[in-house]
């Protein structure tokens, strides 16, 4: 099983859009046994909090439901439970290293270094844009998909 960790500042935009959009991924390719998806902030701010409304509109118009969802804060402990820790920008990389020191075992990425125009993903609190926002995730989703030979 491939566990993924998908990490921004609050988790309530970008990490639970990167989640519910890669296990809606993982179900349609009939593949989802083979993964543990999971988001966390790295942040206290938003802890408890649903998915931010805006966010939670995008992810439904595409079909996709995040009822039920609390946002988290990253545990040290789940370096070494997690295959894949996904950052949105340099901010998380910065704070990820932080938290886990060295990534010795390089589990550690940047969600859109699996596509073809690698950088940070904006943070649609402050941009406003939202589905932006959705097609980054999707496109570095699907990258990291590839990328796993899925």
């Amino acid at each position: 099983m491939i566990k993924i960790l998908f990490v921004c500042h609050g988790s309530i935009c970008r990490s639970p859009m990167a989640k519910y959009v890669m296990q809606d991924m993982v179900d349609k390719r009939g593949v989802a046994h083979d993964f543990y998806i999971d988001c966390a902030a790295m942040t206290y701010e938003e802890i408890g909090n649903p998915v931010y409304p805006p966010v939670r509109q995008v992810l439904q118009s595409k079909g996709i439901d995040c009822s039920g969802y609390a946002a988290r804060h990253i545990k040290k402990d789940e370096y070494r439970d997690f295959d894949y820790i996904i950052g949105m920008d340099a901010e998380n990389m910065r704070d990820l290293k932080y938290t886990f020191g060295e990534d010795t075992d390089n589990k550690i990425y940047r969600l859109l270094d699996f596509t073809d125009r690698p950088r940070d993903i904006d943070d649609p609190w402050y941009t406003r844009q939202f589905d932006v926002c959705y097609n980054d995730v999707r496109s570095g989703c699907e990258g990291l998909l590839k990328h796993l030979k899925y």
